[in-house]
């Protein structure tokens, strides 16, 4: 029994890695990245805060952006049946689903304490007010199930989560 298991797992890594990506020429990707200034000036023209700045150790230009944090803390209308609260819960759902597709919302997910926090949205946006705006579309949040805390931050622009 042995020697089948070793013998299926030789064939599936031989196949594995025969397997080539897909290369990309550098001279095209070269010619489709925007230099650090170039995208400054399109996130200032579109009125985001941005500010640059060099790395001390690559020596690369590292571009800051604000987002806009939002809380989503637990509403003083907490009433609702378990079928309103369900439908509430899949509505808000939606609704961050629909930020994100539209590209106003970059990472959104729930706490795991059970607290009086409940998640956080990270917003995408040009001011403090549209973030505010968009987060208070939430159907939760109108039910009063949820309630706002808006937070400016800064992050650097395109760094991956590790």
């Amino acid at each position: 029994m042995n020697k089948y298991i070793s013998l299926i797992t030789l064939i599936i890594l031989c196949v594995a890695c025969n397997q080539v990506p897909e290369k990309v020429e550098e001279t095209q990707e070269i010619a489709q990245k925007k230099s650090p200034l170039q995208v400054k000036k399109e996130l200032e023209d579109k009125g985001f805060k941005v500010l640059s700045y060099i790395d001390g150790k690559t020596k690369d230009t590292v571009l800051m952006q604000q987002y806009f944090m939002a809380f989503l803390k637990r509403g003083k209308n907490r009433s609702q049946s378990k079928e309103e609260a369900d439908s509430l819960q899949q509505l808000h759902l939606e609704h961050l689903s629909k930020m994100y597709e539209l590209g106003y919302a970059d990472i959104s997910g729930p706490f795991g304490d059970l607290g009086d926090i409940r998640g956080v949205t990270i917003y995408n946006v040009p001011t403090i007010e549209m973030a505010d705006s968009l987060a208070n579309a939430d159907p939760s949040v109108k039910a009063g199930r949820l309630e706002i805390e808006m937070h400016p931050w800064w992050a650097a622009k395109g760094f991956p989560l590790r």
